[in-house]
C-alpha cells in the first residue's frame, strides 16, 4: 500500500507541474517574444563556459541528452537563516537546457513566520503549488488592491506579470513550494531592498515624501538593511 501511495503522490505532483505550464504558455499576454523562442532552430543549450554578450549564451556545439534533464529541485533546503527561506533554482545558470525556452523552476521553503519579501519579475508570469504546509500569498495591482490568500498541500496560485506579489509562511511547520516563473533567468525586484539599500542611496528627501516619515525613520530602515 505504501509502493501504491508513492506512485500516487508522484503522478499528482506530475499533474501539478503540467497544470503550471499550461497556465503560463496558455497566458494571453504572453507572446513568442515574450517567451524568447527561436524560430530557426529547435533549442539553444547555452554554453556557459563562454562569455555572455547582450543578446545571451552562445549555443553549445556538443548537445547530450543530460542537457534536457535537471534532478537538483530535490536537495535539501536549509531555512535557518535571518528570512527564514530558501530556493533551489534551475534556470538557465543551473539548466543550461532551459536558454531561450522562457520558463525556470524553483524549489521553495519557508520556516514557520518567515515571508519571501514583497517582490516582482517584471514583465512575466508566475505560478506555484504548494507541496507542504500553510502558505501565504498576496499581490497588489496598479490600482492597489490585494487579492491574498492561504493555501496548502496541492493548491495553486499565479501572479500576473510584473505585479508585487509574496509569500509566507503562517503554519506551525516548515512550508515548500514548487513555482515556475515564464522567463529562464527572471529577474528579481525586491521592494525594501530597492528603496533602501541602493547605492547611491535614494536621497532622504524622496523616501521622506514617499513614507510620511521623519529622517530618523527613514535611516533606522535603511541601517536594517545591506545591498
Amino acid at each position: 500500500m505504501a509502493h501504491i501511495s508513492q506512485i500516487s503522490s508522484f503522478l499528482s505532483i506530475v499533474l501539478i507541474f503540467l497544470a503550471l505550464c499550461i497556465t503560463l504558455f496558455t497566458n494571453p499576454t504572453l507572446s513568442l517574444p515574450a517567451l524568447k523562442l527561436n524560430p530557426f532552430q529547435d533549442f539553444c543549450v547555452a554554453d556557459l563556459q563562454a562569455t555572455p554578450t547582450n543578446s545571451g549564451y552562445p549555443c553549445k556545439s556538443q548537445v547530450t541528452s543530460e542537457d534536457f534533464f535537471y534532478s537538483g529541485l530535490n536537495t535539501p533546503l536549509n531555512t535557518s537563516n535571518p528570512k527564514g527561506i530558501a530556493a533551489n533554482p534551475a534556470n538557465l545558470l543551473t539548466f543550461p537546457g532551459l536558454n531561450t525556452l522562457g520558463i525556470s523552476m524553483y524549489n521553495v521553503a519557508i520556516a514557520p513566520g518567515g515571508y519571501n519579501q514583497p517582490h516582482s519579475h517584471p514583465g512575466v508570469t508566475e505560478a506555484g503549488v504548494v507541496i507542504e504546509g500553510s502558505v501565504l500569498v498576496g499581490f497588489l495591482t496598479t490600482n492597489y488592491t490585494l487579492y491574498s490568500k492561504v493555501i496548502g498541500p496541492g493548491d495553486m496560485f499565479v501572479i500576473p506579470p510584473g505585479l508585487i506579489h509574496y509569500e509566507g509562511n503562517v503554519g506551525k511547520t516548515q512550508c515548500r513550494l514548487l513555482t515556475v516563473v515564464a522567463d529562464d533567468l527572471p529577474s528579481e525586484v525586491g521592494v525594501p531592498h530597492t528603496l533602501l539599500a541602493t547605492k547611491p542611496a535614494i536621497p532622504n528627501e524622496v523616501l521622506i515624501s514617499a513614507f510620511k516619515a521623519d529622517s530618523k525613520t527613514i535611516n533606522m530602515l535603511r541601517s536594517k538593511f545591506t545591498a
